[in-house]
This record gives structure tokens, sequence and C-alpha cells, in this order.
């Protein structure tokens, strides 16, 4: 069933949508095609790695990267929404430092492709959130790498109501003007 892939306001970052039978049963869809991704989305990459996480509402998760074996992220939520932003950190592009951020929930069935060289993060608006994370390359600890989510060099509009609940590592990121870049 065919993907229509959206380009957003940076090049690289794309949501797909796809293609979503629904009768009385419920709904169906392919969640992933690699010929299609190879023909609508971005070329020459494989998927090494899946990780599953659960999270409450509020709860934020980034922004993280690998500086490097650095990974390409397809992100999905099965269950719930959350609002999932990536974070352009390649010296070299027209949109470094630029920020493009989207809702995804298992009801609208979108997911969007990072490619490598961004820092990916998502806050939680459901109650409570299922997210998938497919990535080209496998997490390495060593690598791993957190960029401030609240950095105001970077000025993500998450539009929280009260501070979000957050990991140890995610509370202490790095700002942008001293972090690791490609």
């Amino acid at each position: 069933m065919p993907i229509n892939v959206k380009h957003t306001t940076i090049r690289d970052v794309k949501l797909i949508e796809p293609h979503v039978l629904s009768d009385m049963r419920g709904v169906f869809f392919d969640s992933f095609d690699q010929n299609e991704f190879e023909e609508k989305v971005a070329r020459g990459y494989t998927f090494v790695q899946e990780r599953h996480a659960v999270s409450t509402h509020n709860a934020l998760s980034g922004l993280h990267y690998q500086i490097q074996c650095p990974q390409g992220k397809l992100v999905r939520v099965i269950s719930g929404e959350v609002y999932d932003v990536a974070v352009d950190l390649r010296r070299w592009s027209p949109t470094f430092g630029r920020w493009v951020g989207a809702r995804l929930s298992a009801s609208n069935c979108r997911q969007m492709w990072i490619p490598p060289g961004f820092a990916n993060g998502f806050l939680v608006l459901s109650d409570v959130a299922e997210i998938l994370c497919k990535a080209t390359e496998r997490a390495i600890t060593k690598h791993e790498r957190t960029l401030k989510w609240d950095d105001p060099d970077i000025g993500i509009a998450w539009n929280l109501c009260k501070p979000p609940i957050t990991a140890a590592r995610d509370a202490i990121g790095t700002s942008f003007s001293m972090a690791e870049v490609y």
C-alpha cells in the first residue's frame, strides 16, 4: 500500500503517512516497506535496531544523538500521542541549529524520518504513549550525547504547561553552543 511523504521545514526530515484501510474490524496499514522507503524517503539505509519505549504524560525524552556512528531514526507511536522533535546538528547544513517538530500518534499513524546528523526527542501528550524507533545504527553508550532540551539558542516550542518529567541525563544536557556536532 503506498505511502504519502510530506516534507518538513528541514529538507531531509520527512513525515510519512501510510495508506490506512479501515472497516468495522478496525484498521490495517503497512508500517514499513523497505522498497517504498528507498523510493520515496531515503536511499541507502538499513535498519539494524528497534527500540520500544512506554512513557507517561509530560515525560520528555531527549534530545539524544550519537556523535560517532550517527543514527538515522524512523519514529512512530503505537499508542497515545507525542510531540516529536529533530534538531539539525550538521555543521555544513543550511538548517544547522534549526528544529522541526510534529505530532505523532496511534490515531494519525504518522512516522517521522530523522536522518543521521540530528538530535531527537519527544514530549508525551497523552496519558501514556508507546513509541517505536527503528535505527540505522546500534545504540553505543560511549558515543551517546544529550543536547539540552530547553536551550534558548535552539528555542523549541514544547508548549509545556508545567516542567516536564525527565531522566537525569536529559535534565543536564549540553547546551547547543558547547555540543559536539557533525
